[in-house]
């Protein structure tokens, strides 16, 4: 595996994403995006799992530098990161990818703050042709509708925060406007995909929410 930081400029200011390319092939393309510490060593552990896969992986910095070591910190930068100041982030990764390493096709995925930026982002910006969000939020249903991106959504059934609530309004929406979506549920609780958490970790969930985005990939990019 190959490791390198990609400098870029955003509305707010410059940052980077950190990219973990395979040894060979690469042509498909993940934007990973991080949970609400920042791209810490889980993140760029997953970033190195997608190249293990043949995937190039692009982990944008949305917190220009900062990286949270406690809930509360982790807390506070998510809630003073607006969501615009974060897709900006988002669609200024995928214009530099394109135009400094020839990338044309991208998947989309993320945890928990991720999950909600990457399906907020596939309903915003052009150009993936994939999206797999895990536990993230959900966006109003004017966003929401506007989604023609394919989609899988991961949930847990034990989560407090993406509770079956706001699940359901999801599932409501893609059924109303026919968006490509799949609704995946899993019998776990918010960030199981985390083994770096084992409060909260789920093996058996994750691997399989792992195959499952890994071939999902596979097929759409």
């Amino acid at each position: 595996m190959r490791t390198e930081m990609l400098n870029f400029e955003t509305a707010n200011g410059p940052t980077t994403a950190y990219i973990v390319r395979p040894d060979d092939g690469g042509e498909k393309t993940i934007i990973l995006i991080q949970e609400w510490w920042g791209v810490n060593d889980h993140i760029r552990d997953i970033a190195g799992r997608y190249a293990a896969e043949g995937f190039t992986a692009i982990a944008p910095d949305l917190y220009r530098g900062k990286v949270a070591t406690n809930a509360d910190d982790a807390s506070k930068m998510m809630h003073a990161l607006a969501i615009e100041d974060g897709i900006d982030t988002i669609r200024n990764t995928v214009k530099t990818a394109s135009e400094e390493l020839g990338i044309s096709h991208f998947g989309i995925t993320g945890y928990c703050m991720g999950g909600t930026f990457a399906l907020r982002a596939a309903c915003e910006i052009e150009g993936f042709s994939a999206a797999a969000p895990f536990y993230g939020d959900i966006p109003d249903e004017d966003v929401l509708k506007k989604l023609r991106t394919p989609t899988v959504f991961i949930s847990g059934t034990k989560d407090a925060w993406i509770n079956s609530e706001k699940v359901a309004f999801l599932e409501d929406c893609a059924e109303r406007y026919e968006l490509r979506l799949a609704s995946v549920k899993y019998e776990a609780d918010h960030a199981f995909f985390n083994n770096t958490r084992p409060e909260v970790y789920n093996k058996q969930a994750a691997e399989d929410a792992w195959a499952l985005v890994i071939g999902f990939f596979n097929e759409r990019l």
